[in-house]
Parts: structure tokens; C-alpha cells; sequence
């Protein structure tokens, strides 16, 4: 059975862990959280980098330092994880879903203006499939609207759009290292803060309302309790298997987009003769192999597809159901405008495997039995 994901591993990992246990320091903040943190600073140019248990509670500390409150309204797409939800709704907000783009499966920027109300604090763009949002449109928006900009991107490392990093752009950036990620930790994540007035009330959040880090770094003799928070850190345990990956961070992107474009290269005949879409990638995205994904005619083909390559041994999985359809989406957010493609596009995507080390004979397997499908 080919998987549809392998968790990064590149060698290193292990030794790293035990060097951690032998620090005698196994909780948050320490050498090999600083490390991680250091050099997403580094490589992303963001002002500050605090990582995270995860990509959702990094969401939730934006909520925090959005002050987002009861009846406050966040835009954001309807096809997307309900994590991109979740952590405004915790604090009382409502989400209100607008269209996608069928190119890119991304918020259509063109939809976010007429959604705005008195009510609206923030834009949530989420770069799907490692793919940026039209970026230069929604802070556009945003500025003249005196929004913030929350950018979901889990999915988005190391992608850029006109040479700017996901994550960088917006007030805020969020990304993913679950183990379906590109660069993993088991369960983690990361918070971006391009502007320094946020940091330190950032850190007293993530360290259960305490000014805990500035006594680590020497600027305080005791620390005490200064706010609401909650246990954003994760373990070192978990830090020092990621750096192991971001040592090796390229070697990782580069293998990604070799499978990608091999993928694409062996589809599109099927492509060319109208049989399914492959994905989009607008000219001034650089996208970074997360995913590769194609669409079929509609739902009843790709179940069909699914089914077919289950059959011949291989993984591959449909992705989000739109929120603005689930229970919890009707019960805490609104869907403004129309459902043009939200719907109907998601009814359409499979996901094939994509992970680092797939390999060449494998990716050539998956795409012969695709196209023995349409045969």
C-alpha cells in the first residue's frame, strides 16, 4: 500500500531528542525551541517567531491579540480546516464564509469587500496547498478598512508570492508542523509577528498570562501572573525533531517539488484531452510541494477514483468539507454571497500521496492508475 503520508524524518531526529533529555530541560524554551525559532526568524524575515503545540493554538493566541470578542466578524474562506474557525469562535466571533476561486482553491479577494460590516475586525486568508492568496488585493482591503490580516499558513512554508514569504505579509502568520506538514514535529506549530509592539503581550499569553520569558532572559529577578493565557509551548522533545528537519529544510523542498512536477508532467495528457484539472499556480506564487492535488467531473467520479486506486493499493483522500455546511459552521458563522464554487469545487478535489522520500517509481505507479481509470 502506497501511503498518503509519511511523516518527515531525515536522520537526525533521534539525536536530537536525546541531546535534549540530556540538557536535563524537556519543556518549552529551550536550546532547540530557540533554535527552531531562530531560524524561522532568519529564513522568513518576521519580526518574531514564538512556536506553538500547534497551528490551531497558534490561531488562538492571534484571536487573543486581535482582541476578537463576542459578535466580532472574521472573513475568511468556507474551504478550509475548522481550525481556521475554531479559534475565533472560542472567543465569541463569527465567522463569515465568502467564495473561493476555482483556480486556486484560495479566498476570492473579490468577495472580501462587500462582506465587511461594521461588525469586521480581521481577514483570514488561507494559502491552500502551499499556493499564496492575491495578497496585494487583501491588505489593500484591509488597510483602507483598518483590518487586520491573519494569514492561515499551515500549509504554506517556504511558499512565497513576489518573493515574500506566507506568514510574512499579513499582521500575523500561522504555520502547521502536524505530521502531514512539510517540515513536522508530530503536533506544532508557529506564530509570526511582523510588528514588535505585539511580542511581549504575545509571550505573556503563551506562558499562562506570567511574564515567564522576559524572566528567562534576565530582564525580571521573579515572574508572576499579568493576564489571561494559557500553555502555548511545546516540548522540546517535539522542538528538536523539527530542527532536525530545518537543517535540511531545502533538501525536503526540493524533493517535494520533484514529485509535484513529476505528477503534473505524467498528467497532463489526461489534462490536455479534458479528462480532470490539474492544480493552478498563478505566476507570482512560488508554491513549496505541500500537496498535489486533481479534480474530477464531479462528486460520483471521484468516489469512483478513490475507490479505484484504494483497489490498486493506493492511498489517496478527498479534502475539507466546507465549513459554512457542517453543524458547527451553521451554528456559529454565516456564508455571504454565493456558494458559486466553495462547494462544487471541494465535491471535485482528490488528494494523491505526496511526502518526502516518495519516489519516482511510485509517483509513475499512482499516475498510471489514474490514467488506466479514465481509460
Amino acid at each position: 500500500m502506497i501511503s498518503f503520508n509519511v511523516p518527515p524524518s531525515t536522520g537526525n531526529e533521534i539525536k536530537y531528542i536525546e541531546q535534549a533529555v540530556g540538557n536535563h530541560k524537556i519543556c518549552g524554551d529551550g536550546v532547540f525551541t530557540r533554535r527552531d525559532s531562530e531560524w524561522i526568524e532568519e529564513r522568513t524575515g518576521t519580526a518574531k517567531c514564538l512556536l506553538t503545540t500547534s497551528c490551531t493554538h497558534a490561531t488562538e493566541l492571534v484571536a487573543l491579540l486581535a482582541g476578537i470578542g463576542p459578535g466580532d466578524e472574521v472573513i475568511m474562506p468556507s474551504f478550509t480546516f475548522c481550525s481556521t474557525a475554531d479559534a475565533f469562535v472560542l472567543r465569541g466571533g463569527v465567522p463569515v464564509f465568502v467564495d473561493i476561486r476555482p483556480d486556486t482553491m484560495n479566498l476570492d479577494e473579490t468577495k472580501i469587500e462587500d462582506a465587511i460590516t461594521e461588525k469586521t475586525k480581521a481577514i483570514v486568508p488561507v494559502h491552500y496547498a502551499g499556493v499564496s492568496c492575491e495578497m496585494d488585493a487583501i491588505l489593500d482591503v484591509a488597510k483602507r478598512h483598518e483590518l487586520l490580516v491573519i494569514e492561515d499558513a499551515a500549509q504554506g512554508m517556504l511558499a512565497t508570492y513576489k518573493g515574500k514569504m506566507l506568514g510574512t505579509m499579513g499582521d500575523f502568520g500561522c504555520y502547521s508542523f502536524h505530521e502531514t506538514k512539510n517540515y513536522s514535529m508530530g503536533e506544532g506549530g508557529a506564530l509570526l509577528i511582523r510588528d514588535g509592539k505585539y511580542i511581549e503581550e504575545a509571550e505573556i499569553y503563551r506562558e499562562k498570562g506570567t511574564n515567564r520569558s522576559k524572566f528567562w532572559r534576565g530582564q525580571i529577578d521573579k515572574y508572576t501572573w499579568i493576564d489571561y493565557g494559557s500553555s502555548y509551548l511545546p516540548s522540546e522533545l517535539n522542538a528538536a525533531y523539527l530542527y532536525a528537519q530545518l537543517e535540511q529544510a531545502d533538501v525536503i523542498l526540493a524533493d517535494r517539488l520533484h514529485s509535484w512536477n513529476r505528477y503534473y508532467e505524467n498528467l497532463t495528457p489526461l489534462k490536455e484531452a479534458g479528462k480532470l484539472e490539474l492544480p493552478s499556480v498563478p505566476s507570482q506564487c512560488v508554491h513549496n510541494g505541500h500537496m498535489f492535488y486533481i479534480k474530477t467531473a464531479d462528486l460520483k467520479e471521484r468516489t469512483e477514483l478513490i475507490a479505484y486506486l484504494l483497489k490498486n493499493e493506493i492511498c489517496a483522500v478527498f479534502h475539507y468539507v466546507p465549513l459554512h455546511t457542517a453543524p458547527a459552521g451553521m451554528k456559529y458563522g454565516r456564508f455571504h454571497g454565493e456558494d458559486r464554487y466553495t462547494t462544487k469545487e471541494s465535491d471535485r478535489l482528490v488528494r494523491l500521496p505526496m511526502y518526502y522520500g516518495l519516489k519516482e517509481e511510485e509517483v509513475d505507479y499512482i499516475s498510471e492508475k489514474v490514467k488506466e481509470f479514465y481509460r
